[in-house]
């Protein structure tokens, strides 16, 4: 009896693991992201401990921006005019992010997110795994950041 109880118990956690994403899953997309690890093909990681600049994402109905952000010592950002255009596309059970630049297109597939953690997937299978950025606080006394 054990051991189906570890099976079953398995089973269910490698399956809430690998939950499809819903159309409403791509709002969970807004907002500041950081990058905490990528992982490549042949399963060696590079993690990220101190990240000098985030990802923000502003997407509604399928279409936005990314843009790059540098995180500021009092809970603010600084922000270039750079963006690159966002569109998402839903395929057969999966999601994939079309960016575009002036100079650029490429693509990502949406592989997971929930309200913290998001990973992307190039085409050449490299996954990027971000955790939902807070802002820098130091200059504020620990007053709350808006």
């Amino acid at each position: 009896m054990n051991k189906i109880g570890i099976f079953v118990v398995s089973a269910l956690f490698f399956i809430s693991c690998n939950r499809k994403i819903d159309a409403a899953d791509i709002d969970k997309m807004n907002g500041y992201w950081e990058i905490e690890k990528v992982v490549f093909p042949n399963g060696k990681e590079k993690k990220y401990g101190i990240n000098e600049m985030y990802d923000f994402f502003q997407v509604k109905n399928f279409v936005g921006i990314r843009k790059k952000v540098t995180p500021a010592l009092d809970g603010s950002y600084f922000v270039n005019l750079d963006a690159e255009k966002v569109t998402i596309q839903e395929g057969k059970d999966k999601f994939v992010v079309h960016y575009a630049t002036f100079y650029s297109q490429w693509d990502e597939e949406l592989v997971s997110i929930t309200e913290n953690e998001m990973v992307l997937k190039n085409d050449k299978a490299v996954e990027y795994h971000y955790k939902r950025a807070k802002p820098l606080n130091i200059m504020k006394n620990g007053k709350k950041t808006q």
